[in-house]
């Protein structure tokens, strides 16, 4: 099987001060067993890119609540009082990107491409320090891609060659974090054999994959 690893192998190859890209929406689609492994290990001054943080003891929360993370590039916190207490005492640094903003600038990272233009954030505190480009009469803000040491994404199904599938919404942001790291290790629900998973229902080709987690037990 391709690049098996236990969720506690896996949090040692993640270093502190790593960038690190995490699927889910408030921890639907989250790597929980990778989470959990890495607050076991004490993992220090991460720079999470995620949607949220979601909640405390959920997700994102605990690495939140261990300590583990300095700064935060998402698209809210609202949902974990414990984000907001560290950005107003300085312990962790919080960039705030609109929802759509964020997910573009990670695919554009994965693409290869040099940025994003949108004219969401105009005339906000989003836009200062950015530049504006005039096109065809409007204005639009050039957010640039993002790009991440490892993505931890959390899968359905996936086979042993690393091809993944996602159930519902618990796809939201995975594939496209699958494409903007260095490193990718997923943590799917179940593995099965090649073959299992029809070619039309795979999200994220095995070629994006580095390491599997291997099933508890």
């Amino acid at each position: 099987m391709k690049g098996a690893l236990t969720p506690e192998a896996a949090a040692a190859r993640i270093p502190d001060g790593a960038r690190v890209m995490i699927g889910g929406f408030v921890a639907v689609g989250s790597p929980l067993r990778l989470i959990d492994a890495l607050v076991a290990r004490g993992a220090r001054d991460l720079t999470v890119i995620a949607n949220d943080t979601a909640r405390p003891g959920l997700g994102i929360g605990k690495l939140i609540s261990a300590g583990c993370v300095a700064r935060v590039i998402a698209s809210h916190i609202g949902l974990n009082p414990e984000t907001q207490a560290g950005m107003n005492a300085g312990r962790i640094a919080v960039d705030l990107v609109p929802q759509g903003t964020l997910v573009e600038r990670i695919r554009a990272g994965g693409m290869g491409l040099g940025g994003v233009l949108t004219p969401t954030g105009l005339g906000t505190e989003v836009a200062e320090g950015k530049q504006i480009l005039e096109i065809e009469g409007r204005s639009y803000l050039l957010e640039l891609p993002l790009r991440a040491d490892f993505a931890l994404i959390g899968a359905w199904q996936a086979d042993h060659v690393a091809n993944l599938t996602y159930e519902f919404t618990a796809q939201n942001f995975n594939p496209v974090m699958a494409l903007a790291a260095d490193t990718v290790i997923a943590e799917p629900e179940s593995i099965v054999p090649v073959g299992v998973i029809p070619p039309d229902a795979v999200r994220t080709p095995g070629v994006l994959v580095d390491h599997l987690l291997v099933r508890a037990g």
